[in-house]
């Protein structure tokens, strides 16, 4: 995708069109639905309304409650597993079914409580476009799951389920024969990263394209459910909210469209994808909710300076009602994130997944608000300052250090985990390889740290800094130096309060500890290694990788 300067922009903003096509015409009622295309209509066989897309896709919902019931691909029927049809969460229940056409669209409208959501189908297309509209608590929705037949797709990914042998943790999480470990939380990619999620044969591919998540919580960084399959069969997820490790409030709304989409085995069409799909069809179908291009502004900025070019920056906007997000171009910062809201929001400048500048701004509808040079003060970036030696980089994450790759999809007793033990010598050159992503209470709490002074530096007192990313049942560090100085036990930051690092997320909330360390704490020999350990402190937390424990971001002793 390229911004409107021709340059490579990845954007994942959700663009209308600008308007609905002249002439289309008013829905009609539930009546007879003549075909414009061949195939193309809908039938009522009592018990559910009948889809053909005029395509190679016929597909059910249920006249009672909303459910899909059935998706038919090139004759082969792909839904259902364990007696379960695809719906909302785990289904409404008794619900108000109707369906009406426009032209080239049919639309099934389902209403359950607050709850609105629907289905809607075009001609000749092989793709189902969903939409969510969630008012409040009173009604449960936070996923659409499409459940597929086994069989159909071989997997074995680390999301999955697959050949899973017995249970290691909670309901979800599982170990196989070989010490391999799987979750349906187990998600190589954070939403930034993922545009759809799926399987494929070679000659038959069966994926959801993921909406642009506006009304969903955690922003660009999040993970969450994607896919997983079990003995019985396999789960395509649309996260409408997702509450493990969840860092924000619950956003109401309407969320969509998302799109179960068949291909002939290849990826869906990128003009499916969230930033690049158009649906002015939709803007006259009467969608509680739905909010056309009109009705929606840009924000753009002509750069940012101040940046670190070693690393990726992304500029998030987020308030209450929504959230959006765009990647700064690499040669000079600029951004534009599209199709937004009208409303005032926080605009955060995140270096990797670090947030290193923030400010106010305000979307109008129809409008673009230009911003000026973004300069991030060399004091909001941690990795500027001089230190005397530092482990990991200051980016918002655990990247780099010991097991950090493997926990996005496994857990941390997977077989393929490396020992979460083991001391780390400054100088090395292994500092930050070497010593483990996550710290628990139960695990491996007293990790020392082996680093020498010289004379001078040894005769003054230095401020010792440890990010962390996130944490489980407040767990937080305390060090000690050469056994004879020992700090004071922090307070914990606002952190989520469900698992963390035990179903592959180290997103929670960044946050920076200090601690003054005198010069009576250090050794004078300047041939001696000065001993740091790192404990955690914690009284909450069960046992083993339940107990209290963190993600590290960056260590450093400053100079």
């Amino acid at each position: 995708m390229s911004g409107s300067d021709g340059h490579p922009v990845r954007r994942r903003t959700f663009v209308l069109s600008a308007a609905a096509a002249a002439g289309t015409a008013a829905l009609a009622g539930p009546l007879s639905s003549p075909a414009s295309a061949a195939g193309f209509g809908w039938s009522d066989d009592g018990s559910h309304y009948v889809v053909d897309t005029g395509a190679s896709l016929v597909f059910k919902v249920s006249k009672t409650n909303g459910d899909l019931t059935s998706l038919v691909y090139r004759g082969t029927e792909y839904q259902g597993y364990d007696g379960k049809n695809s719906h909302i969460e785990s289904g409404l229940g008794t619900s108000t079914v109707t369906i009406a056409r426009s032209g080239a669209t049919i639309l099934i409208s389902v209403a359950h409580g607050t709850l609105k959501h629907y289905y809607a189908a075009r001609s000749g297309e092989n793709n189902v476009y969903l939409w969510t509209d969630k008012a409040d608590t009173s009604v449960s929705a936070t996923r659409y799951i499409v459940r597929v037949k086994k069989g159909l797709f071989l997997n074995d990914e680390p999301d999955s389920y697959t050949y899973t042998s017995s249970t290691i943790e909670a309901s979800d999480v599982f170990a196989k024969s070989d010490g391999q470990t799987r979750s349906k939380h187990y998600a190589k990619v954070r939403v930034i990263d993922y545009d759809y999620t799926g399987w494929s044969t070679g000659s038959v591919g069966l994926w959801i394209v993921r909406s642009n998540h506006e009304k969903a919580s955690g922003g660009p960084f999040y993970r969450s459910l994607l896919r997983h399959q079990s003995a019985d069969g396999g789960g395509l997820y649309e996260i409408l909210y997702y509450g493990e490790n969840q860092t924000e409030a619950q956003r109401f709304g309407l969320q969509g469209p998302y799109v179960i989409a068949f291909t002939d085995g290849g990826a869906p069409s990128p003009s499916l994808y969230p930033g690049t799909l158009t649906t002015s069809w939709a803007d006259s179908l009467g969608i509680s909710g739905y909010v056309p291009a009109s009705g929606r502004g840009r924000v753009a900025g002509v750069g940012i300076s101040g940046r670190n070019p070693a690393y990726p920056y992304t500029v998030g906007l987020a308030n209450s009602a929504a959230q959006y997000w765009g990647s700064a171009r690499a040669s000079d910062g600029y951004f534009s994130i599209g199709g937004a809201l009208p409303g005032t929001y926080t605009l955060t400048v995140y270096k990797g997944e670090l947030a290193v500048y923030s400010t106010q701004v305000t979307v109008s509808a129809g409008g673009t608000t230009t911003l000026n040079t973004i300069a991030i003060p060399s004091s909001n970036d941690p990795g500027n300052a001089s230190a005397l030696w530092r482990i990991g980089d200051w980016n918002g994450t655990p990247g780099g250090f010991k097991n950090a790759d493997l926990m996005t999809y496994a857990h941390p007793s997977d077989v393929r985990a490396a020992p979460w033990t083991g001391n780390v010598v400054i100088g090395s050159g292994t500092e930050t390889s070497a010593f483990p992503c996550y710290l628990w209470k139960d695990v491996n709490s007293g990790i020392v740290v082996h680093f020498r002074l010289t004379a001078a530096q040894a005769a003054a007192a230095h401020t010792l800094r440890i990010g962390v990313t996130t944490a489980y049942a407040n767990g937080r560090p305390q060090i000690v130096v050469n056994d004879t100085w020992t700090s004071a036990v922090p307070s914990p930051p606002t952190q989520p309060s469900t698992r963390s690092l035990t179903v592959g997320s180290y997103r929670g909330n960044n946050h920076t500890f200090t601690y003054s360390v005198p010069a009576s704490a250090w050794l004078t020999d300047t041939g001696a290694y000065n001993q740091l350990k790192i404990y955690v402190a914690s009284g909450s937390g069960t046992t083993s990788f339940l107990s209290a424990g963190t993600s590290i971001d960056a260590i450093d002793l400053l100079a």
